[in-house]
């Protein structure tokens, strides 16, 4: 209740703002038409300015070293904030299909050096200011948690990143469409599991403690959830619960709903597997897709989600987003970019958001 009251004592001073389109950077990589027809699908219906469009020469891999990265990404997108004299009023940095998911690196375990090339990007608005950063490990998000706080410069120095990107242009455009047509409606389903670890799990029960009681359907039990209705969140173990084994969960998806799971490497590829492809865990090596054998979060894009969350490397779980703070802001109105972010606590990381950032479910 308290939280609730906070919320709307800060709605009514105007203290959370909507945030627009030209506070948008769109990044397309000029080596990809696919890049390029979804920037020009997405600027006109989010109003993005064309000087806010950023092109950039990236190669077509999905892995990239961190030479590569800091050459071909990180200094063209530098570049093409200091040219439109944007570093300050750019809150979000929108890439497009076709430009590089990971940059490797050495190491293993929390100081390894490979990340999300997405979750690296946020760092950028730190380094415009003369801050270094550690490749080794993870980075504190100075926004994790920070619920009743407008995300905004310098306050808080980074850049949101996003990525409209899916299996092909089709499920990215239709990303977009549900984008637009999003409302404050439907359920959202947490699906915990006795067999997994009690962290992941408790995040998840404090879900349904922040979400209206009579919006939530919550499974705690061995039993896998398939076939909801009317889905506009979702959180659970994905094909870590030693229980699923469909890949699709036959939901009916609402325009503006989120997939996010406990999931290592769900982010790894937005290369399609084949149709019959079925995941078993990473013990399963006779089934795996992208180096692994786990669920792809790009899966609920294809059959109807409006954004997803992903991994690109091991998090571990408590690198990963938490449903109990992403959830319960997206269904009080904050956009998805903000929801996203205030629930990661790690950047420079594993982590990434495949949606329209601008995307709002409005006030409940």
């Amino acid at each position: 209740m308290i939280h609730r009251l906070l919320w709307l004592t800060l709605t009514a001073l105007g203290i959370l703002e909507a945030q627009s389109g030209d506070q948008v950077l769109i990044v397309i990589n000029r080596n990809s038409p696919d890049s390029r027809q979804i920037a020009e699908y997405y600027r006109p219906r989010r109003a993005v300015p064309s000087r806010n469009v950023c092109p950039i020469d990236a190669p077509l891999e999905e892995e990239i070293s961190w030479t590569v990265y800091q050459q071909r990404i990180e200094r063209p997108i530098a570049s093409c904030l200091s040219a439109i004299g944007a570093v300050e009023k750019i809150l979000y940095i929108l890439l497009t299909p076709g430009i590089p998911i990971k940059v490797d690196g050495p190491g293993s375990g929390l100081t390894a050096e490979h990340a999300s090339l997405d979750s690296e990007l946020t760092l950028l608005y730190g380094r415009l200011h003369n801050a270094s950063f550690s490749r080794g490990g993870g980075i504190p998000n100075p926004f994790f948690g920070k619920r009743d706080e407008p995300f905004r410069h310098p306050k808080f120095p980074i850049y949101l990143v996003a990525r409209l990107a899916a299996y092909d242009v089709g499920d990215a455009t239709a990303m977009i469409d549900r984008s637009l047509a999003a409302r404050n409606l439907g359920k959202f389903v947490l699906d915990a599991t006795p067999s997994a670890d009690k962290l992941g799990n408790d995040w998840l029960r404090k879900a349904l403690i922040l979400l209206p009681s009579n919006r939530v359907v919550l499974d705690d039990s061995t039993r896998v959830l398939y076939g909801v209705r009317d889905v506009i969140g979702y959180a659970s173990w994905g094909s870590n619960d030693g229980g699923r084994k469909k890949r699709r969960l036959g939901f009916q998806w609402l325009p503006g709903s989120i997939a996010m799971e406990f999931v290592s490497t769900d982010g790894r590829t937005l290369k399609r597997p084949p149709d019959n492809w079925t995941f078993e865990g990473w013990a399963d090596k006779q089934h795996m897709f992208g180096g692994s054998s786990q669920g792809l979060s790009a899966d609920y894009l294809q059959q109807g989600a409006t954004a997803a969350t992903g991994n690109a490397y091991e998090p571990y779980l408590t690198g990963c987003a938490r449903p109990d703070y992403l959830l319960p802001e997206y269904f009080q109105g904050r956009n998805l970019a903000e929801s996203y972010y205030l629930s990661i606590p790690m950047l420079s990381w594993q982590g990434l958001l495949l949606g329209d950032p601008l995307t709002s479910l409005g006030k409940p």
